[in-house]
Formats: C-alpha cells, sequence, structure tokens
C-alpha cells in the first residue's frame, strides 16, 4: 500500500469502527467490516481526476462482487463543504450517464457535513462526519436487501441524530478527533 495512502485509510478504518459501527450509525456495516469486504482508495487530484476514480471503482465492483462497498478517501481535496457537493452531484450524474443508477449509489461524508438548516454546532452532523472528505459507493441490491431486514429502516437516520444529541457535541467530537488522530 501506498505510505500516503496508509494514514487517511487507517483514519477511515478507525472511524467505521468507533463511529460507524460503534455508535450504530448504519446497522448493516459490522457484517461488511467482519467479512473484509470494502475497499479503500486514496485519492489525490481535480474533480475530474476524482470522478474517473469513482468511474473505475464502479468498473471494479461490476467485476469483484466480493467487494461489497467501497470508499473513495480525498484527504488533499475538497475541504470546503460546497465544493465537495460539487463533486457528489458529478458522482451522482456520473452514475445516470453510465447506465448505473439503480445500480450503486453515493453516501456522502466529509469532515464539516451539515444537514440543511442545521447549525454547525448540532451534534448531529457528527452522524456524516468523517475524518476526510470522501464518496462511498453502495450497491443497490445489497441496501435493498438490508432495508428489508431491517425492522424500521425509514428510522435509523432520526434515531442516529437523536443518539449524537443525547451523546453531545463534546462526546461527539472527541470521537471524531480520535479518528483525525489514528496513526499520526
Amino acid at each position: 500500500m501506498n505510505t500516503d495512502a496508509a494514514l487517511p485509510i487507517a483514519q477511515t478504518k478507525k472511524w467505521i469502527l468507533d463511529v460507524v459501527v460503534g455508535c450504530n450509525f448504519c446497522p448493516f456495516a459490522l457484517r461488511e467490516v467482519k467479512r473484509d469486504s470494502i475497499r479503500f482508495e486514496v485519492v489525490d487530484g481535480s474533480k475530474a481526476v476524482v470522478i474517473q476514480s469513482f468511474r473505475d471503482m464502479l468498473a471494479q465492483l461490476d467485476a469483484d462482487r466480493e467487494i461489497e462497498t467501497a470508499f473513495i478517501i480525498l484527504p488533499r481535496n475538497f475541504a470546503r463543504f460546497t465544493d465537495y457537493l460539487k463533486l457528489v452531484d458529478a458522482a451522482e450524474t456520473s452514475l445516470r450517464r453510465n447506465g448505473y443508477e439503480g445500480v450503486y449509489q453515493v453516501a456522502s461524508f466529509h469532515p464539516d457535513y451539515l444537514f440543511a438548516g442545521s447549525l454547525s454546532d448540532d451534534a448531529s452532523n457528527y452522524t456524516n462526519r468523517s475524518p476526510h472528505p470522501m464518496l462511498h459507493i453502495l450497491r443497490e441490491e445489497s441496501v435493498s436487501r438490508a432495508v428489508d431486514s431491517h425492522p424500521d429502516p425509514l428510522k435509523i437516520p432520526e434515531r442516529n441524530m437523536a443518539f449524537a444529541r443525547e451523546k453531545g457535541l463534546e462526546y461527539m467530537q472527541r470521537l471524531w478527533k480520535a479518528c483525525r488522530e489514528e496513526g499520526v
């Protein structure tokens, strides 16, 4: 593994374990962690470079059914949340234009994630705050199976936001910061 990639991947793995799984923000994530079916790629470059890497990752997912989900980690680019949102829009456009709508979906995570209408100090934003900007690619059929097996999937985001608010901003910031310090 490229040494430049090792640190952001380690930080992302710690975030998945400590925050996503540890706070049960995604009740389906632990299975994939245990199966080691998550692909991680670190990309450094412009929007065009990232979108090409995104398309390449879709091809890898098509070719290898053992890869359940993938994270494209962007540690040196898209620090501004507004720029990142434009990238997410470009990735979703790429899905549609390349015939992948309904096959894959993109989940968005960013260090400064801000839900529409929320304040920056709302602890619930930490349900989507990651150590680095990243694009998370999920298989639609897997998402559908997971949602169908969950007793109340529509309540997951509400539960996550309530959990983060109950724990409080300071707790969520400490948890997030510990992920950023992994390997430093």
